[in-house]
Protein backbone atom coordinates (compact mmCIF):
# COMPACT_ATOMS: atom_id res chain seq x y z
CA UNK A 1 0.00 0.00 0.00
CA UNK A 2 3.09 2.38 0.71
CA UNK A 3 4.35 1.70 -2.86
CA UNK A 4 1.24 2.58 -4.73
CA UNK A 5 0.92 5.51 -2.52
CA UNK A 6 4.63 6.57 -3.18
CA UNK A 7 3.94 6.06 -7.24
CA UNK A 8 0.79 7.98 -6.91
CA UNK A 9 2.77 11.10 -5.36
CA UNK A 10 5.73 10.94 -7.15
CA UNK A 11 3.27 10.54 -10.91
CA UNK A 12 1.64 13.88 -9.36
CA UNK A 13 4.46 15.66 -8.70
CA UNK A 14 5.70 14.59 -12.16
CA UNK A 15 2.72 15.77 -13.65
CA UNK A 16 2.35 18.85 -12.06
CA UNK A 17 5.79 19.96 -13.00
CA UNK A 18 5.32 19.13 -16.76
CA UNK A 19 1.54 20.56 -16.80
CA UNK A 20 3.36 24.25 -15.45
CA UNK A 21 3.39 26.27 -18.05
CA UNK A 22 6.69 28.26 -18.30
CA UNK A 23 7.59 31.42 -20.73
CA UNK A 24 7.56 35.08 -19.86
CA UNK A 25 3.99 35.69 -21.22
CA UNK A 26 0.82 33.27 -19.77
CA UNK A 27 -2.40 33.10 -21.75
CA UNK A 28 -5.08 32.21 -19.71
CA UNK A 29 -8.91 32.00 -19.63
CA UNK A 30 -11.88 29.81 -19.71
CA UNK A 31 -14.49 28.76 -23.07
CA UNK A 32 -17.81 28.01 -21.77
CA UNK A 33 -19.38 25.15 -23.23
CA UNK A 34 -16.38 23.25 -24.64
CA UNK A 35 -16.92 19.99 -23.78
CA UNK A 36 -13.99 18.92 -25.54
CA UNK A 37 -11.14 20.18 -28.31
CA UNK A 38 -7.38 21.48 -28.94
CA UNK A 39 -6.72 25.01 -27.83
CA UNK A 40 -3.44 26.13 -29.94
CA UNK A 41 -1.37 29.31 -29.34
CA UNK A 42 -0.29 30.85 -32.58
CA UNK A 43 2.08 33.53 -34.07
CA UNK A 44 3.46 34.71 -37.67
CA UNK A 45 7.17 33.50 -38.20
CA UNK A 46 8.40 33.83 -41.61
CA UNK A 47 5.58 34.34 -43.25
CA UNK A 48 4.10 30.99 -41.71
CA UNK A 49 1.58 30.61 -39.26
CA UNK A 50 3.80 28.20 -36.22
CA UNK A 51 1.95 27.08 -32.89
CA UNK A 52 4.16 28.04 -30.43
CA UNK A 53 1.90 25.99 -27.18
CA UNK A 54 -1.16 23.87 -26.88
CA UNK A 55 -3.02 21.86 -25.24
CA UNK A 56 -6.27 19.40 -25.07
CA UNK A 57 -9.16 20.14 -23.16
CA UNK A 58 -11.33 17.37 -22.17
CA UNK A 59 -14.65 18.52 -19.70
CA UNK A 60 -13.41 21.50 -18.96
CA UNK A 61 -12.56 24.63 -20.64
CA UNK A 62 -10.32 26.79 -18.72
CA UNK A 63 -6.69 26.62 -19.87
CA UNK A 64 -2.95 28.15 -19.88
CA UNK A 65 -0.82 28.46 -22.31
CA UNK A 66 3.03 30.35 -22.73
CA UNK A 67 5.72 31.46 -24.79
CA UNK A 68 8.51 33.06 -24.03
CA UNK A 69 8.33 36.96 -25.86
CA UNK A 70 11.15 38.69 -27.15
CA UNK A 71 9.21 41.44 -28.23
CA UNK A 72 5.64 42.27 -28.45
CA UNK A 73 3.95 41.18 -31.46
CA UNK A 74 0.97 39.61 -32.45
CA UNK A 75 -0.80 36.55 -31.04
CA UNK A 76 -3.74 33.77 -32.28
CA UNK A 77 -5.80 31.74 -30.20
CA UNK A 78 -6.92 29.27 -32.30
CA UNK A 79 -9.17 26.45 -32.18
CA UNK A 80 -8.42 23.04 -33.97
CA UNK A 81 -6.49 25.42 -35.95
CA UNK A 82 -9.57 26.55 -37.55
CA UNK A 83 -9.34 29.73 -38.96
CA UNK A 84 -12.80 30.86 -38.22
CA UNK A 85 -11.77 30.59 -35.07
CA UNK A 86 -9.04 31.99 -34.14
CA UNK A 87 -8.58 35.46 -31.78
CA UNK A 88 -6.01 37.59 -32.25
CA UNK A 89 -4.22 39.91 -29.56
CA UNK A 90 -1.79 41.33 -28.96
CA UNK A 91 1.15 39.57 -26.87
CA UNK A 92 3.92 40.84 -24.47
CA UNK A 93 5.21 39.70 -21.09
CA UNK A 94 2.87 39.07 -18.33
CA UNK A 95 -0.36 37.76 -17.90
CA UNK A 96 -3.59 37.82 -20.98
CA UNK A 97 -6.74 36.72 -19.94
CA UNK A 98 -9.08 35.86 -22.69
CA UNK A 99 -12.32 34.14 -22.00
CA UNK A 100 -15.43 33.53 -24.61
CA UNK A 101 -17.92 31.25 -25.52
CA UNK A 102 -17.92 28.06 -28.19
CA UNK A 103 -20.81 29.34 -30.27
CA UNK A 104 -19.15 32.69 -30.30
CA UNK A 105 -15.70 32.03 -30.06
CA UNK A 106 -14.29 34.95 -31.91
CA UNK A 107 -16.88 37.96 -31.57
CA UNK A 108 -17.76 37.14 -28.49
CA UNK A 109 -14.56 37.14 -26.92
CA UNK A 110 -13.07 39.39 -23.91
CA UNK A 111 -9.51 40.18 -23.79
CA UNK A 112 -8.01 41.68 -20.95
CA UNK A 113 -4.47 42.73 -22.54
CA UNK A 114 -1.33 44.66 -21.50
CA UNK A 115 -0.32 47.82 -23.13
CA UNK A 116 -0.25 47.18 -26.42
CA UNK A 117 -3.97 45.03 -26.38
CA UNK A 118 -5.40 48.51 -24.64
CA UNK A 119 -4.29 51.06 -27.35
CA UNK A 120 -5.10 48.50 -30.24
CA UNK A 121 -8.51 48.33 -28.49
CA UNK A 122 -8.70 51.88 -28.41
CA UNK A 123 -7.85 52.66 -31.84
CA UNK A 124 -10.36 49.45 -33.12
CA UNK A 125 -12.69 51.53 -31.45
CA UNK A 126 -12.37 54.38 -33.28
CA UNK A 127 -11.62 53.26 -36.28
CA UNK A 128 -15.05 51.31 -35.96
CA UNK A 129 -16.61 54.97 -36.21
CA UNK A 130 -14.67 55.94 -39.79
CA UNK A 131 -15.78 52.65 -41.13
CA UNK A 132 -19.67 52.80 -40.31
CA UNK A 133 -18.90 56.32 -41.58
CA UNK A 134 -17.59 54.60 -45.00
CA UNK A 135 -20.72 52.24 -45.20
CA UNK A 136 -22.76 55.13 -44.80
CA UNK A 137 -21.45 56.48 -48.18
CA UNK A 138 -21.41 53.46 -49.55
CA UNK A 139 -25.21 52.92 -49.10
CA UNK A 140 -25.87 56.65 -50.57
CA UNK A 141 -23.59 55.75 -53.53
CA UNK A 142 -25.57 53.23 -54.39
CA UNK A 143 -28.43 55.05 -54.29
CA UNK A 144 -27.44 57.92 -55.81
CA UNK A 145 -25.81 55.67 -59.28
CA UNK A 146 -29.64 54.05 -59.07
CA UNK A 147 -30.96 57.48 -59.45
CA UNK A 148 -28.08 57.96 -62.24
CA UNK A 149 -27.96 61.38 -60.12
CA UNK A 150 -23.99 62.71 -61.13
CA UNK A 151 -23.38 65.35 -59.31
CA UNK A 152 -24.30 63.69 -55.91
CA UNK A 153 -22.21 60.72 -56.95
CA UNK A 154 -18.98 63.27 -57.70
CA UNK A 155 -19.90 64.69 -54.01
CA UNK A 156 -20.11 61.16 -52.28
CA UNK A 157 -16.77 60.49 -54.39
CA UNK A 158 -15.18 63.35 -52.90
CA UNK A 159 -16.74 62.67 -49.35
CA UNK A 160 -15.09 59.58 -49.39
CA UNK A 161 -11.51 60.51 -50.74
CA UNK A 162 -11.86 63.05 -47.86
CA UNK A 163 -13.05 60.17 -44.85
CA UNK A 164 -9.42 57.90 -46.27
CA UNK A 165 -7.14 60.10 -46.51
CA UNK A 166 -8.67 61.26 -42.79
CA UNK A 167 -8.22 57.97 -41.32
CA UNK A 168 -4.78 57.39 -42.71
CA UNK A 169 -3.48 61.09 -40.89
CA UNK A 170 -5.76 59.58 -37.89
CA UNK A 171 -3.64 56.41 -37.64
CA UNK A 172 -0.13 58.23 -38.28
CA UNK A 173 -1.29 60.56 -35.13
CA UNK A 174 -2.36 57.46 -32.82
CA UNK A 175 0.84 55.45 -33.99
CA UNK A 176 3.01 58.81 -33.43
CA UNK A 177 1.15 59.28 -30.12
CA UNK A 178 2.09 56.03 -29.08
CA UNK A 179 5.84 55.50 -30.41
CA UNK A 180 7.07 54.04 -27.55
CA UNK A 181 4.89 51.14 -27.60
CA UNK A 182 5.05 48.07 -30.19
CA UNK A 183 1.61 48.81 -31.63
CA UNK A 184 2.70 52.14 -33.31
CA UNK A 185 5.03 50.12 -36.17
CA UNK A 186 2.32 47.36 -36.29
CA UNK A 187 -0.42 49.98 -37.43
CA UNK A 188 2.08 51.53 -39.70
CA UNK A 189 2.36 48.50 -41.58
CA UNK A 190 -0.85 46.91 -41.36
CA UNK A 191 -3.45 50.40 -41.86
CA UNK A 192 -0.22 52.68 -43.75
CA UNK A 193 0.93 50.50 -46.22
CA UNK A 194 -0.73 52.18 -49.07
CA UNK A 195 -0.33 55.56 -47.46
CA UNK A 196 1.77 58.36 -48.28
CA UNK A 197 5.52 57.52 -47.77
CA UNK A 198 5.96 60.68 -45.42
CA UNK A 199 3.37 59.60 -42.90
CA UNK A 200 5.51 56.34 -42.53
CA UNK A 201 8.53 57.87 -42.01
CA UNK A 202 6.66 60.14 -39.68
CA UNK A 203 5.91 57.18 -37.38
CA UNK A 204 9.37 55.46 -37.84
CA UNK A 205 11.45 58.85 -36.53
CA UNK A 206 9.48 59.10 -33.95
CA UNK A 207 10.22 55.14 -32.45
CA UNK A 208 11.77 54.79 -29.48
CA UNK A 209 15.06 53.17 -29.60
CA UNK A 210 13.53 49.79 -27.91
CA UNK A 211 10.75 49.66 -30.19
CA UNK A 212 12.55 50.81 -33.79
CA UNK A 213 14.68 47.22 -32.31
CA UNK A 214 11.15 45.08 -31.66
CA UNK A 215 9.60 42.41 -34.28
CA UNK A 216 7.22 44.97 -36.34
CA UNK A 217 9.79 48.03 -35.69
CA UNK A 218 12.28 46.01 -37.62
CA UNK A 219 10.16 45.34 -40.38
CA UNK A 220 8.71 48.74 -40.87
CA UNK A 221 12.44 50.22 -41.28
CA UNK A 222 12.75 47.35 -44.23
CA UNK A 223 9.38 48.15 -45.77
CA UNK A 224 10.56 51.95 -46.24
CA UNK A 225 13.75 51.13 -47.71
CA UNK A 226 11.74 48.64 -49.98
CA UNK A 227 9.73 51.49 -51.07
CA UNK A 228 12.29 54.27 -51.55
CA UNK A 229 14.05 52.03 -53.54
CA UNK A 230 11.36 51.88 -56.03
CA UNK A 231 10.91 55.77 -56.23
Amino acid sequence: MKKVILLFTVFAFLFSCNSEKKGSMLVTGEIKNLKKGTLYLQKIKDTLLVTVDSIALDGVGTFNLSDEIESPELYFLSLAKSPTKQISFFGEEGTITINTKLDKFVYGATIKGLSNQLLLDEYKKMIGQFNDKRLDYIKANFDAQKAKDSIKIAVIDKKIKSLIKNRYLYTANFAKNHADKEVAPYLALTELANANIRLLDTVNNSMSDKVRNSVYGKKLEVFIKEIKSKE
